[in-house]
């Protein structure tokens, strides 16, 4: 009996041996852990810790002073600090995640308008998404932002006329002045030939009778995108009379309205009445573009009426604005065959002393093109 119990304590001592010699050694992590928790005084477990970049520093830094119950001024004063819009970007998103905090209307204008002047333009059309699906309460100056960028991009003019009907429904954010102006502006830089001039023509109309029906008072600048429209589309009995209606909202045409209506009649045939509001706009000391009055002397020259053409062509090298190639021959060739060759060549020579208008290569050609012309 002693002997068979001799016999289990040494079998029982070989198996606890070669379960010891059978485990694995312990992790050099765990056996760190084992050890620094009998020892706290160990050394670091990462002597050579991952470097913080600077923009890291500059983040940690911002969110350092942003103590909690932040506000959003505190918000928009952090993100207008920022020189990266990357960070600021940053800045917006980890802000919008902490309890108790929602951003309003002034943080989305400046965070898009630092996204848009840092040229982070899907950023920032991710973030109108935003204000468009209802992240913040409508706002006046934000909603007429987003409609500016809209319109400086070719293919966020849907867009821009998106944001205007959310205006149109949200009780406090109708469209303004301004609103309009930049649809009307965005409109406009599209009417590039005529038949595509028609089909935005409709838009403008269209703007024209909302803003009406609003209340919302035009300015000189407005009218004057108005009468342009309708000059480029050469519907100048609208454009007159919007030209004459000027007046009841205590506005007065200036330049530029009268650059419109000119140039307008003049493609449009009606010579004389374009002339007509040509000498009005003299009359009162105005001055109209370069191609107003390139437009004015050629159909007078094509309507014989040289006499007119020569007064306004120095009329236009007085005001320090040179004719082109083309307007120079239109006038000069067509003295030469009408049979005043003479006269032609008279008014080319005077027009080469009149100060430095015409250069020498513009001189040689049309010398030569009259010389050819006469002899024939």
């Amino acid at each position: 009996m002693r002997m068979r119990k001799t016999i289990s304590l040494a079998l029982l001592s070989s198996l606890t041996n070669k379960t010891t010699t059978l485990s694995p050694p312990l992790p050099a992590s765990f056996t760190h852990f084992s050890t620094s928790s009998q020892n706290p005084k160990s050394p670091n477990p990462n002597p050579n810790p991952r470097t913080r970049t600077p923009l890291e520093k500059q983040f940690d830094s911002w969110v350092a002073h942003l103590r909690p119950g932040f506000t959003s001024s505190d918000v928009v004063a952090a993100l207008r600090s920022q020189s990266d819009p990357d960070l600021a970007l940053d800045l917006f998103r980890w802000t919008a995640q902490q309890r108790g905090y929602r951003h309003d209307p002034s943080a989305y204008l400046a965070i898009i308008d630092i996204a848009t002047s840092g040229k982070r333009f899907s950023a920032a059309e991710s973030l109108i998404d935003e204000v468009l699906a209802g992240a913040c309460s409508t706002s006046l100056p934000l909603y007429n932002f987003i409609i500016r960028f809209c319109c400086s991009r070719r293919h966020l003019l849907n867009r821009s006329f998106d944001v205007f009907k959310k205006m149109q429904r949200s009780p406090g954010c109708k469209p303004s002045l301004e609103t309009y102006s930049m649809l009307l502006n965005s409109l406009l830089r599209r009417f590039n030939r005529l038949n595509i001039s028609y089909v935005y023509l409709h838009s403008v109309r269209s703007l024209v009778k909302q803003m009406k029906a609003s209340g919302v008072v035009p300015d000189t600048f407005t009218l004057n995108l108005i009468v342009k429209a309708y000059s480029k589309c050469l519907e100048m009995d609208e454009a007159i009379r919007v030209f004459r209606e000027m007046g009841l909202y205590g506005c007065e045409p200036d330049g530029y309205t009268y650059g419109y209506i000119v140039k307008g009649l003049c493609e449009k045939g009606r010579v004389e009445q374009g002339f007509g509001f040509f000498k009005e706009m003299r009359k009162k000391a105005f001055v109209s573009s370069g191609s107003t009055y390139m437009v004015l002397i050629c159909t007078l020259s094509i309507e014989r009426r040289f006499r007119d053409g020569i007064e306004v062509m120095f009329d236009m090298l007085e005001n320090s604005m040179v004719p082109d190639l083309l307007t120079y021959r239109t006038l000069l060739e067509g003295l030469c065959r009408e049979g005043r060759d003479s006269e032609a060549f008279a008014l080319l020579e005077e027009l080469r002393k009149k100060g430095d208008s015409m250069e020498e290569k513009t001189y040689q050609t049309l010398l030569d093109g009259l010389t050819l012309l006469c002899r024939n």
